[in-house]
């Protein structure tokens, strides 16, 4: 094991602090002597059961916000005293003896994070994905961008997150539909005469009440990452989650060697209520799980998270990372393509060249004007108008090519991508009705598989004494008719 003085990690094989981690192995490596060591891994304080009120790293505490960012370190080997700006690095060197001096333990405003995931992609792979994604958008990349575009641009960079660890009970409460019968009927009469599809289904009082155990929840805790803007395209960051942060090793600096990072800048406080809403995401899509045999879907009424205990943990999580400024006269754009440097899931946002897609655009839509002219002959009279439904060709490839260079609604998939586990499962299934003639295919007002609180439905977040307010609003009914 690597001695320790002052949180500063030393080899512990010659005591060098010229320590970095090795792009192959993945291990830390005396620079010095060449040895390489493993570094030491989080160990888990206690269960997620076993979790208890609120519990926040060291590393997670309140920012200081007087704290100025300027720090004086004494060197450890020869004495010299060195002057950093945090605000731009977390480590130096220094200038007399080249000892790596550490700020472990030192910066009390939210610097020093409590665990870090070394980066595992090189550099060249990470080259690869960028050029292989930016490579398939090349045709209605803009030409600027084409021109300047190189991944030997592509930068290293330790993103704040918080890694949060939740004890909590769910409660949802509301109705279910079971399809038991589709069939056609013949409305209307004489030329307005048609058929249709109607439903008949089971309507069930349906209940959930589990504890829900919810292991490394993954927020961004860099404010310029959750805020939404036009300008720039931060969701192609949030994108590229999950990261494995069960493999988080012990907060060193020598990590940060050949890389830069950001630092944390968002309080525990501020992100409570996202972390509420993200994780009711989850428990309701852990309750889907349980709820099947509704095949039109469910409509929650009442939802409600009893958080039993926390565990927050600031760490650095590793992003290779492309940008690109695009100016527009006096505005800009920032686009990013980013890969995560634990899995290789690469996301990003191209400038698109908007003069040659609307002119493709128009292309498809000429062609397919002639197309829709030529098929009239061979459609009855009344029906002539269905081969002017091709001309809708043309908006589709032009909305499908505009999401495929801007990926806008590109995300983290929370609520099914982050590790959670149901236990003591309680249910409640009671038959209240037989509905006949449905229209609609679906359960109208059907929420089991809607994201943070949308349809009108808003869950109760209890944390010890403190409730949220609640909104139990219910949902229009299908048409039809309803059997005891």
């Amino acid at each position: 094991m690597a001695k320790e003085e002052n949180g500063q990690k030393k080899c512990p094989k010659c005591g060098s602090t010229d320590i970095s981690q090795s792009s192959k192995s993945g291990k830390l490596r005396c620079n010095f002597c060449r040895y390489e060591f493993e570094p030491e891994v989080i160990k888990e304080e206690e269960k997620v059961s076993d979790l208890e009120g609120e519990i926040i790293g060291k590393g997670s505490a309140k920012i200081d916000k007087n704290f100025d960012g300027i720090l004086t370190l004494k060197c450890t080997s020869c004495g010299a005293e060195v002057v950093i700006d945090t605000n731009e690095v977390q480590s130096a060197r220094c200038h007399w003896c080249r000892n790596t001096l550490s700020i472990n333990e030192k910066i009390p405003n939210g610097a020093v994070p409590d665990m870090i995931l070394p980066f595992k992609l090189t550099r060249n792979e990470a080259r690869n994905h960028i050029d292989k994604f930016v490579g398939k958008r090349k045709f209605f990349a803009h030409p600027k961008f084409k021109e300047e575009f190189t991944s030997e641009n592509v930068m290293g960079v330790y993103f704040p997150y918080m890694v949060v660890d939740m004890n909590a009970k769910v409660s949802l409460y509301g109705e279910g539909e079971h399809e038991t019968r589709m069939y056609t009927v013949t409305v209307g009469s004489g030329d307005n005469k048609h058929e249709e599809t109607r439903y008949d289904a089971d309507l069930y009082e349906v209940g959930r009440d589990f504890d829900l155990e919810i292991k490394g929840l993954t927020v961004e805790s860099s404010a310029d990452k959750l805020e939404n803007s036009k300008t720039k395209t931060n969701n192609i960051i949030n994108s590229i989650m999950p990261f494995d942060t069960e493999n988080c090793v012990e907060w060193d600096a020598n990590y940060l060697r050949n890389y830069t990072s950001e630092k944390r800048d968002v309080n525990v406080e501020q992100l409570k209520p996202l972390v509420n809403e993200e994780a009711m995401d989850i428990g309701r899509y852990a309750a889907n799980e349980t709820v099947q045999y509704y095949d039109r879907g469910v409509r929650w009424r009442d939802e409600k998270i009893d958080i039993k205990g926390r565990s927050w943990k600031s760490a650095y999580l590793p992003v290779w990372l492309y940008s690109y400024l695009q100016k527009k006269g006096e505005k800009s754009m920032l686009h990013y393509v980013a890969v995560n440097a634990r899995t290789n899931e690469t996301m990003g946002s191209v400038p698109i060249h908007k003069p040659k897609l609307f002119f493709v655009s128009a292309i498809i839509e000429i062609l397919t004007l002639i197309m829709a002219i030529l098929l009239v002959p061979f459609f009855d009279e009344d029906k002539e108008w269905i081969p002017y439904l091709l001309l809708i060709a043309g908006f589709i490839y032009y909305g499908h090519i505009t999401k495929k260079y801007r990926n806008k609604n590109a995300r983290h998939f929370h609520e099914k991508e982050t590790n959670r586990e149901i236990k003591n499962l309680k249910k409640l299934d009671g038959f209240l009705r037989h509905r006949t003639g449905l229209e609609e295919n679906y359960m109208i007002g059907a929420n089991n598989h809607v994201v943070r609180g949308k349809f009108g439905s808003k869950a109760i977040v209890t944390e010890s004494d403190d409730t949220e307010d609640e909104n139990s609003e219910d949902e229009n009914d299908s048409s039809g008719s309803d059997e005891e």
